[in-house]
């Protein structure tokens, strides 16, 4: 009787696993090799933050929401919504290429560091999408990596790495993010 079992659930389950290793190496066989030395696209845009004060309210881009007093020195819990303008060179007033919309928070109590989210909307004459870039952001190392994780148009379903670089701190005013963007899957 135990015999019959075992046959019966062996007949029922060999074709499943059979049909299971069939995807698998179908789709193992459809995927593109990813040269991590040479991107598919590479560019470099500039990213302007000026913080909302309570007296610059037609030229703030960024505004915080929380701000709890009291968890110490870095900031830690404050929320941050931005819509920055993204440009191709450092100058602020440029013609901006895309826009940087998103929010970030101050996740950690022993230094400045930021776990962020935004979308890059690109709407000009040479891209027209957008890019989601996702990750942490320890803010006080010369150069932070972070996810690109998907895009639209253009950048329909990329993926790749934005390298930041501070380039400009005005204390709590503004600052100027280089954003070296390398997109190592391209459709």
């Amino acid at each position: 009787m135990a015999n019959q079992i075992r046959q019966k659930i062996f007949k029922t389950l060999l074709p499943l696993i059979l049909f299971v290793l069939l995807l698998c190496d179908t789709v193992s066989s459809v995927r593109k090799s990813i040269d991590l030395k040479k991107p598919c696209k590479h560019f470099v845009l500039h990213l302007h933050n000026i913080a909302y004060d309570s007296d610059n309210a037609d030229n703030a881009t960024s505004a915080t929401i929380v701000n709890p007093i009291g968890l110490g020195n870095f900031n830690f819990g404050k929320f941050v919504v931005f819509d920055n303008p993204v440009t191709m060179d450092e100058n602020y007033l440029s013609e901006p290429v895309a826009r940087a919309q998103g929010f970030f928070f101050y996740n950690k109590k022993t230094t400045y560091n930021t776990w962020m989210t935004f979308t890059l909307l690109f709407n000009s004459t040479q891209h027209k999408g957008t890019m989601t870039i996702i990750d942490a952001n320890p803010m006080l190392e010369p150069t932070r990596d972070l996810s690109i994780v998907g895009g639209t148009g253009d950048f329909l379903m990329t993926r790749g790495v934005v390298t930041f670089t501070t380039d400009t701190f005005e204390g709590s005013k503004y600052f100027r993010i280089k954003l070296d963007i390398k997109l190592f899957e391209c459709y």
